[in-house]
């Protein structure tokens, strides 16, 4: 006999106001804004309190201000969140079988089957319970039978609130909602639909899955699916992708410090650039050295959760001066980055301001566009015999 599933999706409220909070009980109940600075910063997470003046991440701390000067302006601190995510995360790692971490404060848990022995709705209400108790922090989740839908089912339970969908009520639930509460309908996608008096899930309910099929072309299917409920997502561990890395090796065996250092930051600049092009940050940094001789090195250490080049590559440059005994020349240099998870473009945010955020998208969409190393640093430019020109393509 098949089980009908039972998906959970877990999502830490406001989590990185939440985790000031923690800190600071006088921040409660009040306007917060976090991220940069208050004259070139962008808000890289707001309360609930602020976002009632409008406010929403991404936002330039400027015009936040402007909106409700009377907010609090916190500068990010990474640490503290990485620790707060990674807490959460071995509570639920001890307490259910299957799930996924989706960012740094989201999770998909898969329950399917274990009714047969707990009370699968009694379990995710313990999780939360446990969760809120151990770490201080408001935690909501959704169940239902798909993950788009249990999705949909925390975001009407927040703030700090939960909500079962029962199996059959799913398209009961959705019709009187928004259809811009459906994840990952775009901007794009939903002004399209109003344009043809589509604005509520049950208008989408009852809309021919031809009629989106002219309009969105096979993805008309996806988004008829949606609106009814019917997603056959799984929950995937995230054992598949724990770490990128890349290494050099050289023609003849190098000691010159500037060498060394250049190799890293051009390997650490393509790895960052393809953490941000998954939406994926790291938080463990690691270099391998190989001497003359075969005899291979490697060190690393725990860093805040990034995909910023201006945080990572002097970074490996420290790693490079507790490793290497600089009397030995080196044949091959490596960089790694594990402990790997979603959440990248929040992340950013904390140390970046308005330069640096647009700095980094102008690079990685040409990157993008016409392939990895097209525009780098100068430091990254002359590896061996190649030479790069920032404004050529590599």
């Amino acid at each position: 006999m098949e089980h009908k599933r039972w998906i959970v999706h877990i999502d830490l409220d406001s989590f990185f106001v939440s985790v000031e909070r923690k800190f600071n009980p006088d921040l409660i109940g009040k306007p917060v804004l976090i991220g940069g600075s208050a004259e070139r910063g962008v808000v890289a997470s707001c309360s609930y309190e602020a976002r009632k003046f409008g406010i929403h991440s991404a936002m330039p701390m400027k015009q936040a201000m402007r909106l409700c000067p009377h907010a609090t302006v916190i500068r990010g601190s990474h640490g503290l969140y990485s620790e707060a995510s990674r807490e959460v995360t071995e509570i639920i790692h001890d307490s259910v079988p299957l799930y996924q971490k989706t960012s740094v404060d989201e999770f998909y848990i898969d329950l399917t089957g274990i009714d047969r022995y707990h009370d699968s709705y009694q379990l995710a209400t313990e999780l939360r319970q446990r969760v809120i108790r151990e770490t201080g922090l408001p935690i909501s989740f959704g169940m239902a039978s798909t993950k788009t839908v249990a999705k949909m089912a925390t975001n009407e339970a927040k703030p700090n609130g939960q909500l079962l969908i029962p199996h059959g009520s799913e398209a009961a639930f959705m019709a009187p909602l928004p259809i811009r509460k459906i994840p990952m309908l775009g901007e794009k996608a939903c002004q399209k639909l109003y344009q043809y008096g589509i604005e509520k899930i049950s208008h989408l309910q009852k809309t021919d899955v031809r009629f989106l099929e002219t309009i969105f072309g096979k993805h008309g299917r996806d988004i008829w699916n949606k609106a009814h409920g019917l997603d056959e997502g799984e929950v995937v561990s995230e054992h598949e992708r724990k770490s990128m890395s890349t290494e050099n090796t050289f023609h003849t065996n190098v000691a010159d410090l500037k060498t060394l250092e250049t190799s890293l930051v051009s390997m650490t600049e393509e790895l960052a650039s393809k953490l941000r092009r998954e939406g994926l940050v790291t938080s463990c940094l690691a270099i391998k050295l190989r001497y003359a001789n075969f005899e291979t090195h490697t060190v690393q250490e725990k860093i805040p959760l990034t995909a910023a080049e201006h945080i990572l590559i002097p970074g490996v440059k420290n790693l490079l001066k507790k490793a290497w005994n600089q009397n030995r020349p080196i044949r091959l240099i490596g960089v790694r980055m594990s402990n790997l998870c979603r959440g990248s473009y929040q992340i950013n945010l904390f140390e970046d301001n308005e330069e640096q955020i647009r700095l980094y998208q102008a690079m990685d969409n040409i990157n993008f566009k016409f392939g990895d190393k097209t525009i780098c640093r100068a430091a990254g430019m002359n590896i061996g015999t190649r030479n790069f020109n920032p404004f050529m393509r590599g």
